[in-house]
């Protein structure tokens, strides 16, 4: 028992003196920075859940961006029928439907496999945004539901900025998601994810419930999307369907690719590229002197030339190629050491 309690323990110092620091240093960001970096925060909480799924246990999913919308959808009806409903109680309620829906796609997830498996969330991801549409009345239709963002507390100030706050919620819930999945990839439950990516037959013929598990990395990756689902409807203040179309759920995926498959660190540095590779797309848009045309589908097309790029020159991902750098300057380093000692004992 000693070894996960040290494990959970250094997580636990780890996240929360990134999370403090994090926060400090939104105090010298200007509020389009702090924006951005909610952003982060958000997309890191969905492609973490994302990583699970598909990255360590192995199930491709192509419709992430559809359990983002059913969040934020529960966000936005709670607000819309009580526009005073505590914040914290919209993200567990949002956290809550999603996984529910996530545990029923998950049922019928673990009957397929390969193809068949991406073309099921595939037709998830471009078929429940048109939900929204086809009840209007309720779900706000093409125009969708008015979300407000979330207000500091009296005691920071009148004048306390929103970017800024909601900067710190995404944080800090952003730390929370990636602690207890880090200790859950690190301990019984993330071997037995593994077992069963590696090998099904194996892992059946050891006792391992295989379509249990299965359910489980979906129940959890989209509880993970839900509540970035919700973050994301206070991030863009109103949740629409061309918000969750087939786009981000490419993109999300996309993510844990480029930042390394089957790492959490990873999935932060997906979210990294996926916020901020738009941004540097549009000023380059801008001082091209670009057509509207080019301008609004050069993101697109640059971020698809930066996935095929990282998948030729990084295959690891981001966060694989830092380690094995990593790896590769300890070796220079013990061999430098060792060959030093030996010339002194030659001497």
């Amino acid at each position: 028992m000693r070894a996960p309690r040290s494990t959970i323990l250094r997580h636990g110092l780890f996240f929360a003196v990134l999370a403090i620091a994090l926060i400090a240093v939104t105090y010298l960001l200007d509020a389009f920075t702090n924006y951005n970096i909610a952003g982060v925060a958000i997309f890191a909480i969905a492609a973490a859940g994302l990583t699970v799924l598909t990255g360590i246990n192995g199930q491709l999913s192509l419709g992430h961006g559809a359990l983002m919308a059913v969040g934020a959808y529960t966000t936005g009806l709670l607000l819309k029928i009580n526009p005073d409903f505590p914040f914290i109680l919209t993200l567990l309620a949002s956290v809550a439907t999603t996984a529910v829906a996530g545990a029923i796609i998950g049922v019928a997830a673990a009957r397929l496999r390969g193809p068949y498996l991406a073309g099921a969330t595939l037709a998830l991801a471009v078929g429940l945004p048109q939900l929204a549409i086809h009840f209007g009345s309720v779900l706000g239709g093409n125009q969708g539901l008015n979300v407000a963002s979330p207000t500091a507390p009296a005691a920071l100030g009148g004048d306390f900025p929103q970017e800024r706050w909601l900067a710190w919620i995404a944080i800090v819930a952003a730390a929370l998601t990636l602690f207890l999945l880090a200790n859950l990839v690190r301990g019984g439950a993330g071997r037995t994810l593994r077992a069963v990516h590696d090998n099904e037959t194996a892992a059946r013929l050891v006792g391992i419930d295989v379509a249990r598990v299965q359910v489980l990395a979906f129940l959890i990756s989209a509880a993970c999307a839900g509540l970035a689902g919700s973050l994301f409807a206070y991030w863009v203040g109103i949740t629409a369907p061309t918000g969750f179309g087939l786009q981000l759920s490419l993109q999300l995926l996309s993510a844990i690719v480029i930042g390394g498959l089957g790492s959490l660190a990873g999935a932060v540095w997906g979210a990294i590229v996926l916020v901020y590779l738009p941004v540097l797309t549009s000023g380059l848009s801008g001082n091209l002197n670009l057509s509207s045309d080019i301008s609004n589908n050069l993101p697109l097309a640059v971020y698809g030339a930066v996935l095929v790029l990282a998948m030729l020159v990084l295959p690891r991902g981001i966060q694989g190629t830092l380690a094995a750098l990593a790896r590769a300057g300890r070796q220079w380093l013990t061999r430098r050491r060792l060959y030093q000692r030996t010339a002194e004992a030659d001497i």
